[in-house]
């Protein structure tokens, strides 16, 4: 057996174990533009939302109606979205993955609402706690006004 594809299925077990569930195939774009783009040796992921496998969505505005630990939920349920495009964009083998390279995260949040950092880790510890090492990234988290559908979190990677 292949020692790669043994590593990929574990990548995939750990996602299991951990009690998060990978969709069988990323959310569809919400818009006109493509899941990801592969340009030489990286993988640009477009933004993606807070979105269960039924394809309900996450809605809420930090400082508003939703607290920072949802916040971190959000992040993190787009965070698995992502997993699923990364699985595409590397042929189903998550072996292919080198590294994160750099996360940016758009928060729905009111004026006063201070704490994007702190919500975009949810997002960022589960790539750590994922990949481990080749999961820890450089970030940028940005505090808007508003995001496409009312929902609390963007977020794209490299």
């Amino acid at each position: 057996i292949n020692q790669n594809i043994i590593r990929s299925i574990s990548i995939e077990s750990k996602i299991q174990s951990l009690g998060y569930i990978l969709p069988h195939r990323p959310p569809d774009p919400k818009g006109n533009y493509i899941p990801f783009v592969k340009t030489g040796n990286l993988v640009f992921i477009a933004g993606h939302l807070p979105q269960y496998v039924d394809g309900k969505l996450i809605y809420g505005r930090l400082g508003e109606n939703m607290t920072t630990e949802e916040g971190q939920e959000a992040s993190k349920l787009a965070a698995i979205n992502m997993l699923a495009t990364i699985k595409v964009a590397c042929n189903g083998d998550f072996n292919r993955l080198v590294r994160v390279v750099k996360v940016v995260g758009l928060v729905n949040s009111t004026n006063e609402y201070l704490d994007q950092a702190k919500v975009m880790n949810g997002c960022s510890d589960l790539f750590v706690e994922i990949f481990g090492e080749k999961g820890r990234h450089a970030r940028s988290a940005f505090g808007t006004s508003v995001l496409p559908l009312g929902v609390p979190v963007e977020i794209e990677a490299i």
